[in-house]
């Protein structure tokens, strides 16, 4: 009987020392996917976003006036202006025409003009932004 417990032990401690790397590397991954959990994730569409809504996670503080968005609104400063200038100037200019005659960034431009569209300002016609008055 001593043999088969002896047998068993080691078995135990071998198996044991096999897997040890495993749980480590399972611990390791386990820290990584929490750390991970605060960054937002850019999903492709196939996995759900495991981020959680600011409302859920702040007991949704957020008062009924406005429309949600912190700051101030989109196109209302005076990039968004110049930018609105140079659309009328130049009926059918597209983004990177005007942020070449802008100096700036394109991608600023790509979140401003949307906000002049929305506020009946412009319009988008293919690549080309128009003033909403020269419909």
């Amino acid at each position: 009987m001593a043999d088969f417990l002896d047998e068993k032990r080691n078995e135990i401690g071998a198996r044991l020392k096999e897997l040890k790397p495993l749980v480590e590397e399972y611990k390791r991954l386990e820290a990584a996917a929490a750390a991970l959990d605060g960054v937002p994730q850019h999903s492709n569409g196939n996995a759900p976003s495991r981020r959680r809504s600011r409302a859920a996670s702040t007991g949704s503080r957020r008062s009924s006036k406005g429309s949600g968005r912190r700051g101030r609104p989109r196109g209302s400063g005076a990039r968004g202006a110049e930018a609105l200038a140079l659309v009328r100037e130049k009926p059918g200019i597209t983004i990177p025409e005007i942020a070449e005659q802008m100096g700036i960034k394109q991608n600023y431009l790509y979140r401003v003009l949307p906000g002049l569209a929305e506020d009946g300002l412009v319009r988008k016609e293919g690549r080309g932004w128009h003033p909403k008055d020269a419909a």
